[in-house]
């Protein structure tokens, strides 16, 4: 009988080919872990360390044992009727389950798990945020064993998160307002799939995404896309997209030389949940794919704000510690390359008052530079901005950061430039793509800023190269189109 286990359904929610791939691929194949991946395994580990060892309650501590006693351990216990048990191991059928945390409530047991991220995602100043999908498959996995054990208590597991909160994942209560059925009915979809994949039943495919860069099959996956001329090699296409259009077209081939007539009927295509427009983008995308050096064009008419100073911005964060420790900026005047000189502004240790400082440093410098043109990538460093305003409400007020940001301001290269106003024949539109195809080349085998291996002085470096690549996108797109 096939065991499921939390991290297979961790890995189901993520990529549903990386289940198979992890049951049935070859191990030899995998790519080394990123070292922001090992990193994470490391925090993660130390974190949850921290956590015990702060504990002020009793608890019973199970992990030195090996596997099959650390499960006898665990019932025996649960029977005692332990009030918190650590490192338990539970099985229920064909159901395997390694919580961090059993702890006792009413007359049974609630499973809980120790995360070195925040426990919900997509939370801001007026909303609370909702439950991580591929957490509550794993929660939903113990309660489904200790409700099969009889040992449950109520479908309310939870997390105890990087800040310190104890996060409830009620299982039974609606998911949103847009998506039907609750927790509990994403967990019991997910858990037909798993078992369909683990006895052969379903066959899965790769499908390029965001999440393969860190993915340690993303370059057998790639092989096999690539071998496909799998749709999902056109930009922003994606796996459900794909899926939806495998009925009318297979490849990125016959994508590029379709008849769209024959799919399209007036402001509508033939293909369920993609419209027209949508359509003829992804054709049109699917044609620089087949050509030989392609090169990106307009699709519609740029006008950038002028300034005699234009600052290229980016900052760098922490993930572990959820901390901005870099504002830098990229001083260039009359658009000559010759006055260009780089501004950073540091944090010395992770601390609150640090992060403030540094902060109030790089809002000063801002203002002091105005009027300017302020370039940067993605809205992560408005984002940024506006959380460290929350904060720091004493630096900037809410106005003044929206002010800075606003279109006549600044220029957010990819929601304002790239995606709306251009086509490119990439894979993607993350800039560090774009800068490869541009001629940009890096020193560093795995340039980012949380890279542990570089540390806080290559995240600078990172950054500097970051501004090379939006001044690339800013003053040779024109010669490429």
């Amino acid at each position: 009988m096939s065991t499921v286990t939390a991290s297979m359904l961790y890995d189901l929610v993520q990529c549903p080919h990386r289940l198979t791939m992890e049951i049935f691929g070859d191990p030899s194949q995998k790519d080394p872990e990123s070292p922001f991946i090992e990193l994470l395994w490391e925090k993660g580990t130390s974190f949850e360390q921290e956590v015990i060892e702060q504990l002020e309650v009793p608890y019973l501590d199970l992990r030195p044992y090996p596997n099959e006693e650390r499960e006898r351990l665990t019932m025996e216990a649960m029977g005692r009727g332990e009030s918190l048990i650590y490192g338990g191991r539970i099985r229920a059928g064909n159901l395997l389950g390694d919580p961090d945390l059993l702890r006792r409530q009413g007359n049974g047991y609630v499973a809980g798990d120790i995360k070195s991220g925040a426990g919900v995602e997509g939370a801001t100043e007026d909303a609370e945020g909702r439950p991580k999908r591929h957490y509550a498959v794993q929660l939903a996995l113990y309660t489904d064993i200790l409700e099969r054990l009889g040992v449950a208590a109520e479908r309310l597991p939870f997390i105890w998160d990087v800040h310190g909160e104890e996060v409830i994942y009620n299982l039974d209560a609606p998911q949103g307002r847009r998506t039907l059925g609750t927790l509990w009915d994403f967990y019991q979809s997910h858990l037909e799939t798993a078992l369909a994949i683990l006895s052969r039943k379903v066959r899965t495919l790769p499908a390029l995404g965001s999440n393969c860069k860190l993915c340690h099959w993303r370059t057998v996956c790639t092989a096999e896309l690539e071998t496909l001329d799998d749709l999902t090699l056109i930009p922003e296409l994606g796996r459900s997209r794909r899926d939806a259009m495998l009925p009318y077209v297979t490849r990125v081939r016959e994508m590029a030389e379709a008849d769209l007539d024959s799919l399209v009927q007036g402001d509508r295509s033939v293909i369920a949940g993609i419209g027209a427009s949508s359509l003829m983008r992804f054709h049109a995308r699917a044609k620089l794919q087949i050509q030989a050096e392609a090169k990106p064009y307009l699709t519609e008419e740029i006008h950038l704000p002028r300034a005699d100073l234009e600052l290229f911005f980016d900052i760098e964060t922490d993930p572990m510690r959820d901390i901005c420790y870099l504002h830098g900026f990229l001083e260039r005047r009359y658009r000559d390359n010759n006055t260009e000189r780089y501004v950073p502004f540091f944090v010395a240790n992770p601390t609150p008052e640090e992060q403030e400082r540094a902060f109030s440093e790089a809002w000063g410098y801002v203002r002091a530079s105005m009027p300017c043109v302020i370039y940067y990538y993605s809205p992560y460093e408005r984002t940024w901005w506006r959380k460290l305003q929350r904060a720091c409400p004493n630096i900037a007020t809410e106005e003044e950061v929206e002010e800075v940001f606003s279109d006549a301001i600044a220029v957010d290269l990819y929601q304002h430039v790239v995606r709306p106003r251009m086509e490119w024949p990439t894979r993607d539109y993350s800039i560090k793509t774009l800068a490869t195809f541009l001629g940009f080349k890096w020193r560093d085998k795995h340039p980012s800023g949380p890279n542990p291996l570089s540390g806080i002085i290559d995240g600078w470096k990172a950054v500097i190269r970051k501004f090379a690549i939006a001044y690339l996108i800013t003053t040779r797109t024109t010669a490429l189109l």
